[in-house]
């Protein structure tokens, strides 16, 4: 499919990098800016208002059940109506970056161990924890070098895993207990590496690539389908949203067509719903 059948529309600049989109049933978009901390919502209206301030370290966001966001950064905290709440923490991690929700309701985070943004330097590895209750988690799997997007099959049986630093989307059985086996490599990219990721309702994964000016849609094989031209070197995140989930989410750290924008969430429409994003019941 051509790049041109992806018209795109400008919906937010002059941020820094931009992470976490996500769109609630009301079409909100949410979504955090890095470097320079907060976590914000952008109504159809096109009106912006703060839901966190200052909070810096942010790479993902989820809905939570009961009202508010539960948010990545130091720890991983639901904060509603201005009251935090941390639902998870680790002493001797520094923070954890992108998170996901499963059908149950239970958070699937990422640890980050190393500098983000020195994917050269050697690594110390992180973990994949699955947040159960306040307090409580199970650490699914390690061996991550750079965490990023992570996203479900339309089953449920394979869970996928971006690692940026060596370029790997990785993909893990899960069976029904929860358990995860069979790691494997499931794509590389062809330009950029992987962060933020989504499923399309097909099985089709969307691949924000850093570095790399576009997102790769990639088949259930591990194929690339197409290359979704950004005018963005840093692409950062993706996400699926819309009364139809056919409304495509596109973050960036930066803006190539006008550089003074900075961070820029795009929008566009995909060939194919995304996947429904389940809301937090921690």
């Amino acid at each position: 499919m051509p790049s041109d059948a992806f018209p795109l529309e400008t919906l937010v600049t002059g941020r820094g990098l931009i992470e976490g989109p996500r769109v609630d049933d009301r079409n909100r978009l949410y979504f955090s800016d890095v470097p320079n901390g907060g976590v914000y919502r952008r109504d159809p209206s096109g009106k912006t208002e703060t839901v966190i301030p200052k909070r810096r370290g942010v790479g993902g966001i989820a809905l939570h059940a009961d009202g508010g966001v539960v948010v990545s950064g130091r720890n991983i905290c639901h904060v509603r109506g201005g009251a935090t709440r941390i639902l998870f923490d680790l002493e001797d991690t520094p923070g954890f970056n992108d998170l996901f929700v499963d059908s149950e309701g239970r958070v699937l985070v990422g640890s980050m161990r190393s500098n983000p943004f020195d994917m050269e330097a050697p690594r110390v590895l992180g973990e994949c924890y699955r947040i159960e209750a306040e307090g409580k988690a199970t650490q699914l799997y390690d061996g991550i070098s750079l965490t990023n997007g992570i996203g479900f099959s339309p089953d449920g049986r394979t869970l996928y895993h971006s690692d940026t630093a060596p370029n790997q989307v990785l993909a893990h059985d899960m069976d029904p207990a929860g358990a995860c086996s069979g790691r494997r490599v499931f794509a590389t990219l062809p330009r950029g590496r992987p962060d933020g990721l989504a499923v399309d309702e097909a099985g089709c994964v969307w691949v924000a690539a850093y570095g790399g000016n576009c997102v790769t849609r990639f088949t259930p094989e591990g194929d690339v389908d197409l290359h979704l031209e950004v005018p963005a070197r840093q692409v950062t995140s993706v996400c699926f949203g819309g009364p139809d989930r056919r409304a495509l989410y596109i973050a960036t750290a930066d803006n190539t067509e006008d550089p003074a924008r900075g961070g820029t969430i795009f929008r566009t429409r995909a060939p194919v719903a995304g996947l429904a994003v389940p809301l937090v019941r921690v």
